[in-house]
């Protein structure tokens, strides 16, 4: 679910004076590098589409009205407002805003404005604008005064640009420059160098269309050559027109697109290299200069996408064997440079971009350059390659696939990228860095599509494991032949070691599945062994796994490691990680027992034939009572004679011995139940079953194994057997270590069927 307190509305107020709602979305604040500062960013929660991007400047006023609305003015007398749903958001977006102009929260404005007084005064006049003075020499200074006091009042900015359009001030202003120049007055062309600066800061998009037109742009330059602050002038217009020179890759036919790069390089040159670094307090002047330039690239890329013929032979001269090698790179190196203008698209706009190149091969065109031995080439077809990635890394991926089906593995550009990673001569390992961040955009399932009727994650993953790990893993299997590094190599036994950790930090049960088939503990335990008593870096690492293993309990790892590994473990006291997993590995075999014994247990006491309980009772009490001298002539004791009313009569039990003997016998085994699952308990005695000829009430009384509960079975009179057991009380003869508990509590292997006769046992 959205966060509420960032959510928003945006609203433009309209030449009518009216606020237009532009949208509703969710407001943050971040870094944005093309501003190069902190900005506001409004996306709308219906398509995540971009309603807002607003730097926030040093000096611009933003005002808290009502809780929940923050107002301000953009460049062009372009007012703004956001306003909250919640009020917590609306604070904390303010505290971000005074947070960059350093200003306390607890205000509502952030700066000043202008005093009305001020405003008055310029209101009084006449004319909708300032009265320039006339564009002559000698009133040059007079105007670079002008434009110096009007820059700190937004008001009289805006009056001062009003002026110098309608007046067509600025083509006069260049005209008196190549005056100068012809006069060599020094004096004058600094003026003329304030003048022009200044109106730089007026932030004018209007003006910045006249003074960057073909005609004007290289005499603004000039007239920023002559900076009061130099003793030389700079020399910008002899690099522009000399050293700077302009290739064309492929023949551009477009008048216009031609134009427009031309204009666009010059205007980066002038922000990038003529133009002073802008103050805190000028940096936000001259964010229209910004905006000139974004627009003017996306123009640029969207005129360049429509030339399908452009696009064509480009590709194909990249891909062409014959191309030679300086051609190449400067297609390539132009190629890049596309790319870096498409990051001023706006998101659908880019998808369409790279789309265009998708389809006219672009990937293809960069397996072949990325086969090439020129590391320049190769370097900034990995940039392009970056962006592609970046952006939509499943249109690579299913690139990769398709190509495995026509294509060897050593020749897939996944595996090119795999061999340029391992094969880096940087000694830094930038690119190596560079690739392994595109690899792991690439193989994490996290940004893998999951459709209905197709799972990137499995098809890819599947992919890359049949076809591209042995490529991956070559440089490490051929640095562990033989089970030992070779000479002169680093040792891989920390990289392993990693490697090992990070998939015992699964906790899959898959993996531990596998590391305990295949014994992978075993080369660990050994380098630890090996190691000995040095406290390193592998000594710490191993021991941190297996405490990873004891702390989170994964059962499966502990009784492997300990019923593998404990005899070479157990020495190992300076620390307590290994005795503490034998502790783990003992409480769960101790529980596995318990949970075998509830198991039996509950099986028994399902299935077993219950008498009434009164009965049982009264007959356990005579049992319990009777004394052992009464039962040496080896009758058996008949219960006290009780109405008939379902005409079953009950005989008793035998001697008291004969109980003993039962127990020591079921002690047996219990024993060999649990401890010896190999070896059959023996009968109690060597007549399995009662003789066939006995009568009912005469039948000899016989031991057999049989459920794994002992079980008291009585004959009744007309043969039917009921079962009976013994009374819960403390006994004497109770299982050792098993608390006081009574015959009848325990599971054991036996069940003693007692017929009612009085003829001794084996007779």
């Amino acid at each position: 679910m959205a966060d509420t307190r960032r959510r928003v509305k945006v609203y433009t107020l309209n030449e009518e004076r009216q606020w237009d709602d532009r949208g509703t979305g969710h407001v943050s604040s971040s870094y944005v590098e093309r501003f190069k500062g902190m900005s506001l960013l409004v996306r709308a929660e219906s398509d995540g589409s971009l309603l807002l991007e607003s730097k926030i400047n040093p000096n611009t006023a933003y005002q808290k009205q009502q809780d929940t609305l923050i107002v301000w003015s953009e460049a062009d007398n372009y007012d703004l407002a956001l306003s909250f749903q919640e009020k917590a958001g609306c604070d904390e977006i303010w505290e971000k805003i005074c947070q960059v102009q350093g200003k306390d929260p607890s205000v509502d404005i952030t700066q000043d404005l202008v005093d009305e007084s001020e405003e008055e005064r310029f209101d009084d006049m006449s004319s909708p604008g300032l009265e320039l003075p006339p564009c002559e020499l000698s009133r040059l200074e007079e105007l670079a005064e002008l434009v110096a006091t009007s820059l700190p009042s937004p008001l009289r900015r805006e009056k001062l640009a009003l002026a110098l359009e309608n007046e067509g001030y600025i083509k006069k202003l260049l005209e008196l420059f190549h005056v100068c120049e012809d006069l060599e007055n020094v004096e004058g062309l600094h003026h003329l160098y304030e003048i022009i600066k200044g109106i730089f800061l007026l932030n004018r998009t209007a003006l910045f269309e006249v003074m960057f037109s073909e005609e004007c742009i290289m005499d603004v330059i000039g007239c920023l050559e002559y900076d009061p602050s130099l003793s030389q002038p700079r020399k910008h217009r002899e690099f522009l027109t000399k050293t700077a020179k302009f290739k064309e890759v492929i023949p551009i036919l477009d008048p216009e697109l031609k134009q427009k790069i031309h204009q666009t390089y010059r205007v980066q040159y002038i922000q990038d290299m003529v133009l002073p670094t802008p103050s805190v307090f000028e940096e936000n002047m001259l964010s229209t200069l910004h905006s000139f330039i974004f627009f003017n690239k996306v123009e640029i890329v969207g005129m360049l996408q429509e030339d399908e013929k452009f696009l064509t032979e480009l590709f194909a001269q990249l891909t062409d064997d014959t191309t030679d090698d300086d051609k190449r790179q400067e297609l390539v190196n132009f190629l890049k440079e596309f790319c870096a203008f498409s990051q001023t698209l706006q998101p659908q706009n880019r998808d369409s971009f790279f789309k265009t190149l998708s389809n006219m091969g672009v990937l293809p065109a960069l397996e072949v350059i990325l086969g090439m031995d020129d590391l320049q080439v190769r370097s900034a077809a990995t940039d392009i390659f970056s962006y592609l990635v970046e952006y939509n890394p499943s249109m690579v991926r299913e690139f990769v696939m398709q190509e495995a089906q026509q294509n060897d593995d050593d020749i897939l550009l996944i595996n090119l990228i795999i061999e340029h990673m391992i094969c880096d001569t940087d000694p830094e390992l930038g690119g190596a860095v560079q690739l392994m961040g595109l690899l792991r955009t690439l193989v994490d399932p996290e940004n893998m599509l999951a459709a209905v009727n197709k799972n990137e994650k499995t098809e890819f993953l599947s992919f890359f494991y049949k076809h591209c790990m042995h490529v991956l893993t070559a440089p490490l299997l051929a640095n562990t032949t033989e089970e030992k590094p070779s000479k002169g190599e680093p040792s891989p036994y920390n990289g392993a070691l990693r490697f090992m950790r990070k998939i015992v930090g699964l906790k899959d049960e898959f993996y531990n599945r596998y590391i305990m088939k295949a014994i992978l503990f075993e080369p660990v335990v050994r380098a630890f062994l090996n190691n000995g008593s040095r406290y390193n870096l592998l000594n710490s690492a191993i021991i941190e796994m297996f405490e990873f293993i004891r702390v989170e309990d994964i059962k499966s790892l502990t009784a492997h490691v300990i019923e593998n590994y404990w005899k070479a473990l157990e020495e190992v006291d300076y620390v307590q990680t290994f005795k503490g997993l034998k502790l783990r590995y003992e409480q769960q075999r101790e529980r596995q027992d318990h949970s075998k014994l509830d198991s039996m247990r509950s099986i028994l006491r399902n299935n077993r034939y219950r008498r009434d309980a009164r009965t049982l009772e009264e007959e356990e009490e005579m049992w319990f009572n009777t004394d052992e001298e009464e039962l040496e002539d080896g009758e058996a004791v008949l219960p006290a004679d009780r109405s008939k009313t379902d005409g079953e009569i009950v005989d008793h039990f035998g001697k008291f011995m004969e109980r003993k003997k039962c127990m020591e016998s079921a002690d047996l085994i219990v024993n060999s139940f649990f401890l010896l699952p190999s070896l059959p308990s023996p009968p109690l005695h060597p007549t399995p079953n009662p003789p066939t000829n006995s009568p009912p009430h005469d039948s000899t009384r016989t031991a057999h194994l049989s459920s794994p509960k002992i079980t008291l079975l009585h004959s009744h009179a007309d043969g039917a057997v009921a079962e009976r057991s013994p009374r819960k009380r403390e006994d004497p003869d109770s299982i050792p270590g098993q608390g006081a508990k009574t015959l009848g509590e325990f599971p054991y292997s036996t069940r003693l069927c007692l017929p009612t006769s009085k003829t001794e046992p084996g007779s």
